[in-house]
């Protein structure tokens, strides 16, 4: 919005809206929808990725739609809030380039004072809070920033790297192994967190958990709903339902566990 010559939002006008368009039915009937670039007229929603009007619909989030439910969830996962507190688990700085940063925008997606302003003083059971980052900006543009994107072609093939272990990916799964197949997860994955999670309370006796987590769970979106993830839920459901409207859950996206 910020980039064109206008930045005024526009309205909708409902005599144009294609009644057989499944996005568009939805705001005709102001039923909560996520959008990627369009409807400017609606700012501060949630939006979903890819973005682009051709790419097929998600339930996946925007990157700054996490990062504003991050500030009240902290940085860990549903996975390993079961090992850490999260209570010192919070992002404090959030580095923007200086040649993209809209102050407005970031204010609005952000602050307290913005959509996020129903859950600006709350506080939660579980070392749970809203605890709001600082935008600050950088002149140096890094290498191979977004600036340069355009001169790039995307790859299929991706690296995993650490002292510990290396994995090459393609399309996201182990090369060699095929995108039905469960060896094919990375170390990396939610279900290789699952697993690891599970040998973690083995090893520091939390029997009562570990039988938890992996006997009653037989599905990742069962695991979410664990009644060990009661505070973290009640949390995402406060901040999704009063701040970040039109936020839909992805049940879609599931796996059962076995090994």
């Amino acid at each position: 919005m910020q980039a064109q010559e206008d930045p005024t939002p526009w309205s909708i006008d409902e005599r144009d809206l294609d009644p057989m368009d499944p996005t568009q039915r939805d705001i005709h009937l102001k039923q909560p929808t996520l959008h990627g670039r369009a409807y400017f007229s609606q700012l501060g929603i949630v939006r979903r990725k890819p973005c682009r009007p051709d790419a097929p619909a998600t339930l996946s989030k925007s990157c700054s739609d996490k990062l504003a439910l991050k500030q009240c969830l902290s940085l860990l996962s549903s996975l390993t809030s079961l090992l850490v507190c999260p209570e010192n688990v919070y992002l404090d700085t959030l580095i923007l380039p200086a040649s993209q940063y809209c102050a407005k925008a970031c204010v609005r997606s952000f602050s307290p004072e913005g959509r996020l302003r129903p859950v600006a003083d709350r506080a939660w059971k579980g070392g749970y809070s809203f605890r709001p980052f600082v935008c600050k900006t950088i002149s140096l543009v890094p290498d191979f920033s977004a600036a340069d994107a355009r001169q790039r072609v995307p790859f299929n093939v991706s690296a995993v790297y650490n002292p510990r272990f290396q994995e090459t990916l393609v399309n996201g799964v182990l090369q060699g192994r095929t995108q039905s197949d469960e060896r094919g997860a990375s170390l990396v994955s939610r279900k290789r967190m699952w697993e690891d999670v599970r040998d973690v309370l083995g090893l520091i006796g939390g029997v009562e958990q570990l039988e938890t987590v992996i006997v009653e769970a037989r599905s990742y979106v069962k695991l979410k709903e664990m009644e060990l993830l009661r505070y973290r839920a009640v949390v995402k459901a406060e901040v999704t339902s009063e701040a970040l409207k039109g936020w839909i859950r992805n049940d879609v996206d599931d796996f059962s566990y076995s090994k």
